[in-house]
């Protein structure tokens, strides 16, 4: 499981070098989304890859790789959100964003080592285009728990379906990355 969890690093690396850059050209314009956009956004990621895994062909210069890469980061802008609440302007400079941004990739971490270890590494088995369909219920459950208002009776809230879309998209990339 030491190969995973430096796979993850790797892969949370690459996605954390994106998140960064597009901090210095935007700044932290996120912050004024609220949960539920951040969800229909990770929605419009999931969806595409879905429609390029179908399809078999991408016809904008992007594949699923750089979707995968936007499950994780807007994942984590998500629980940022849930976090701090959403924010009239972008109020984090880019310390501080990269600071919640290394907070949340963390506990990603800690929750997949956690579950590989109960699971036995069981996703190493899975298609990657399971993986999609996993984010994209995931997506549909937070969906319906926004629109109950966070009030269910015995399910996970918002907070966990994000660190499950996160995960997903990280043995999504681990697989684009390192190979089956």
């Amino acid at each position: 499981m030491e190969a995973t969890k430096q796979q993850f690093e790797h892969v949370i690396g690459i996605c954390r070098d994106l998140f960064a850059k597009k901090l210095h050209d935007y700044g932290a314009a996120w912050r004024i989304m609220r949960p539920s956009s951040v969800t229909d956004q990770i929605f419009i990621k999931a969806n595409r890859i879905r429609s390029i895994e179908i399809k078999g062909v991408a016809l904008v210069n992007e594949g699923v790789r750089s979707e995968f890469i936007g499950v994780v980061n807007y994942g984590i802008v998500g629980l940022i959100q849930l976090e701090l609440g959403y924010a009239e302007v972008a109020d984090k400079n880019v310390e501080e964003a990269l600071t919640l941004y290394d907070k949340y990739a963390k506990a990603a971490l800690e929750l997949m080592l956690a579950k590989n270890h109960d699971y036995d590494e069981a996703w190493r088995g899975m298609r990657i285009t399971s993986y999609t369909d996993l984010i994209l219920m995931k997506i549909y459950r937070t969906k319906q728990i926004e629109s109950l208002s966070g009030a269910t009776l015995v399910s996970e809230g918002i907070d966990a379906n994000y660190m499950d879309m996160i995960n997903y998209a990280v043995f999504a990339l681990i697989k684009l990355e390192f190979g089956e």
